[in-house]
């Protein structure tokens, strides 16, 4: 139920509420702040977020030590939309005291932890603006006392159920990530995991006598795994098992990388459906279920390496599937099937981990009720302007904005952190071109 006029009359009004703060609403964040801190007091906008988890976070299950970022230190919260923002990469190495050492080190991709380090050092001044263990359960419509159409965002504690929050916006920017996915009839239990737990699990669970792992799939994150347990599991034997012949190198030539400019999302938004789904096929090896050239190498060197010594502890078992993982409390049964020859392989193992990617986030559940005030196209996904908002059909208040689960209308760079500063300017130029007029904003705010 909307609550009442008199009621929403009473409520501050927010220019924007960010669903979710990772990266992307971090970036938005960022942006607001540096437009906030030139603008005239009329012109300011006032902004909140709303994040599920206790404390910033950012895939702390895959913060593997040694692992790289697959995109440039210059592509963070702010360089590529104000290259002197004091919100960059940059200035996070020079006030920890690093940018000397950094400079010195010729890298331009830092590690998976510095990285994390940095968005947490970014996250941590904008502390009075996020409602950290709170999720939002609902997104409605509801209306001032002069019928001027808001959004209503509640939330739930995480703690507490029972205990919500309800909020006034003009806009919504909805950043809440993806959903881990996991084949049909597979469910994460004590021993089997999806990849993006990897870290909490191995620390929940006593692994240092580990027999052996394994490992679902052939992109980065399963290839980052196996080199990982191989790595620091000595005494454990690592089955790597994926259906194609080998992992597969991503292509991150200088061309290819032109996927990830600020223009090919221009130009796949513009395209018909026709070539996008062309587009889409000819790049697809820039991002999905592929690893990098050196890390494929190395795997391979290892394996190798212990052929030469007669002890081979890293298996690969290439054109397979895992056809069933049965956890039995203390270990694991797995069966693989050899694909070409049908013939299967039974055996177990203390952990399966899957590293099988993830999957846009289903909006309808949070939307409830607002469905139809959107369009959506024939396989049920939003259909979203140029700017990344919800393409309305009815009267709806500002923008409904995704930060995620874009890539049907914009392309494969579109909710990829390498534009997460570039997009994050985009939603705010959009926000500011539809704000009210300064008598009305003051008089929302009362």
């Amino acid at each position: 139920m909307s609550p009442s006029p008199a009621a929403v009359d009473a409520t501050p009004v927010h220019d924007l509420v960010g669903i979710g703060f990772g990266p992307s609403n971090l970036a938005l964040a960022v942006a607001v702040r540096e437009h906030n801190e030139t603008a005239a007091p009329h012109e300011r906008l006032t902004p909140v977020f709303v994040e599920r988890q206790r404390a910033f976070g950012w895939h702390r299950g895959m913060l593997i030590e040694g692992a790289t970022m697959q995109v440039s230190f210059l592509k963070d919260l702010a360089t590529m939309r104000n290259p002197v923002s004091r919100h960059s990469f940059l200035s996070y190495l020079q006030d920890k005291g690093r940018l000397v050492d950094f400079i010195n080190h010729k890298e331009f991709f830092p590690t998976r932890e510095e990285f994390h380090d940095y968005l947490s050092w970014a996250a941590a001044g904008f502390d009075d603006q996020v409602s950290y263990g709170e999720e939002v359960v609902r997104v409605g419509l509801t209306a001032d006392a002069d019928g001027t159409p808001l959004f209503e965002v509640v939330s739930q504690d995480v703690s507490d159920p029972g205990r919500t929050t309800s909020r006034l916006a003009r806009n919504v920017v909805v950043a809440v990530g993806l959903t881990p996915y996991l084949p049909d009839g597979v469910t994460e239990s004590k021993r089997i995991w999806h990849s993006g737990n990897l870290l909490h699990e191995l620390d929940r669970h006593e692994t240092g006598r580990a027999r052996r792992f394994v490992v679902v799939g052939a992109g980065q994150s399963a290839a980052e795994i196996a080199e990982y347990l191989h790595r620091s599991h000595p005494g454990a034997e690592l089955c790597a098992v994926f259906s194609r012949y080998g992992y597969s190198p991503s292509d991150d030539s200088p061309y290819a990388n032109r996927i990830f400019d600020p223009e090919a999302v221009d130009v796949y938004y513009e395209a018909d459906d026709a070539l996008k789904r062309r587009l889409m096929g000819y790049h697809r090896n820039t991002n999905y279920a592929v690893a990098d050239l050196d890390l494929i190498e190395e795997l391979y060197r290892r394996a190798y390496q212990e052929k030469v010594r007669g002890e081979e502890r890293l298996r690969i078992l290439n054109v397979s599937r895992v056809v069933r993982a049965e956890d039995l409390g203390d270990q694991v049964t797995v069966t693989v099937e050899h694909l070409p020859s049908g013939s299967t392989e039974r055996f177990e193992a203390d952990a399966v981990v899957y590293a099988t990617g993830y999957r846009p986030t289903d909006l309808r559940g949070l939307l409830s009720g607002l469905e139809s005030a959107y369009e959506w196209d024939a396989d049920g996904r939003p259909l979203l302007d140029r700017d990344y908002r919800m393409r309305g059909v009815a009267s709806v208040p500002g923008g409904l904005f995704l930060q995620g689960g874009t890539e049907h209308t914009h392309g494969i760079t579109s909710s990829l952190l390498s534009l997460a500063a570039v997009r994050a300017g985009e939603i705010l130029d959009s926000v500011l071109a539809g704000r009210p007029a300064p008598g009305r904003d003051a008089a929302a705010n009362r």
